[in-house]
């Protein structure tokens, strides 16, 4: 039986315009509770340069079965359903291959 692989996520976020803040602050509420999460390696927001209201969020689940846990607690629930007040349309997710190209 082979060993459950990473998964690694990158997150493109936008949000209204002036609104960055907000992303921000939900982030650091959520951030602890989600590292906290069985099969959590990481999950770190990052705001892109000169722009203060795009961010980019990058995860990796130790599996597949750890990512889909996390997808269904109810602080991701309700972090998803508080979203639309201050972002400016769905998040952008781009699954990563397991392995880097070179």
């Amino acid at each position: 039986m082979s060993q459950p692989q990473p998964v690694q996520l990158v997150i493109l976020i936008t949000t209204l315009p002036g609104r960055g803040r907000e992303q921000v602050e939900a982030f650091e509420r959520l951030a602890p509770v989600v590292r906290a999460e069985p099969g959590c390696l990481r999950y770190d927001l990052h705001r892109v340069s000169g722009d203060p209201d795009r961010f980019v969020l990058i995860e990796r689940w130790a599996s597949q079965a750890a990512l889909e846990a996390h997808d269904v607690t109810p602080h991701m629930v309700e972090a998803d359903a508080a979203g639309p007040a201050f972002r400016a349309g769905p998040a952008q997710v781009l699954v990563l291959d397991a392995d880097p190209v070179a």
